[in-house]
């Protein structure tokens, strides 16, 4: 194993080699984390903080920050059609309520809801680089977000290669990332750290890092295709990643939660660890987004005060 230290070598039984970019990124931030204090700063936060956003204006915002998404093995080119018009029809029922950011789905669907959706400002995201598993070429990674993009897709979700990651090997993981990244070009690209599989602290700082470093716009927690998914605990560290590396880099980046966003107390204890870690310039359904199928419906039944299951 190589001993770090910060005079930008790795000594290895001896023997000096410069550090990789990425590396070098990495050692600019604090990495080795605890999880006891993580666990207990978030605590702290959801025992001051949640109750004061538990209020119907934060209701409503989180309902615009929404990524209703669909990612099933059942899903056909009716369901999603379906899919899409209800979101068309909630515009025209709810014309005082925040449409959803996005509605994401899988790439063989793109064209399905860009040739259907009618409503201004709802992006089409796609889950693209052999989503849930990121286990394939990156030649057909590269393929299927490119045709996603044809096909409409204006953000790409793609799921960092966490094998590689666990293994090490941190130049393959930022390598893949930034050529995804140059196929997206001006579109947005999510980058999915599947923070279940990291298991500690540290290691979702180390993956928040070298994800913004190799071109994510938004980093999201999980595919919510594993267990765990997303935990507030998980989202402290990458919304603290997110803040360091804007301080260092003045580039600001999005943060989605996904998976396990089961009741609307999530969505609040989420909002609140975004706003007491990044604060107010990240209460925007362009910087916070949800990715959730279930969670609209209950934000909609809670706004509007009675059991609605709209889409």
């Amino acid at each position: 194993m190589a001993e770090h230290c910060h005079c930008g070598h790795h000594h290895h039984g001896g023997e000096e080699r410069p550090l990789n970019k990425y590396e070098q990124a990495l050692a600019k931030y604090k990495t080795e984390l605890s999880d006891e204090e993580v666990k207990s700063a978030v605590r702290k936060i959801i025992a001051e903080k949640v109750h004061e956003n538990d209020t119907p204006e934060v209701k409503k915002f989180l309902m615009g920050s929404v990524e209703l998404t669909s990612l099933k093995t059942t899903d056909s080119e009716d369901s999603i059609l379906a899919f899409t018009e209800r979101v068309n029809q909630f515009d025209e029922q709810y014309p005082d309520l925040p449409h959803v950011a996005t509605i994401c789905v899988y790439p063989c669907f793109a064209k399905t809801v860009s040739e259907s959706l009618e409503v201004e400002g709802v992006e089409i995201a796609c889950v693209s680089g052999s989503f849930p598993s990121s286990q394939a070429l990156i030649e057909v990674k590269v393929a299927e977000t490119a045709l996603a993009i044809k096909d409409g897709a204006t953000e790409i979700d793609i799921v960092m290669p966490v094998g590689k990651f666990l293994s090490g090997d941190y130049e393959g993981v930022a390598d893949e990332i930034n050529e995804l990244k140059a196929v997206c070009g001006e579109h947005k690209m999510k980058v999915i750290l599947e923070t279940g599989c990291l298991k500690t602290a540290s290691n979702i700082k180390k993956a928040s890092i070298l994800a913004m470093y190799a071109g994510a716009d938004y980093i999201k927690t999980s595919t919510g295709k594993l267990e765990p998914a997303a935990t507030p605990e998980a989202a402290y560290v990458m919304c603290q990643a997110i803040k360091e590396y804007y301080e260092e880099t003045g580039i600001q980046i999005g943060f989605k939660p996904a998976g396990g966003l089961n009741t609307v107390m999530d969505a609040i204890i989420y909002y609140t660890i975004v706003k007491e870690v990044l604060g107010e310039k990240w209460l925007t359904n362009e910087w916070l987004r949800l990715g959730t199928s279930r969670l609209a419906n209950l934000l909609l039944s809670e706004v509007t005060g009675e059991e609605t299951k709209f889409f």
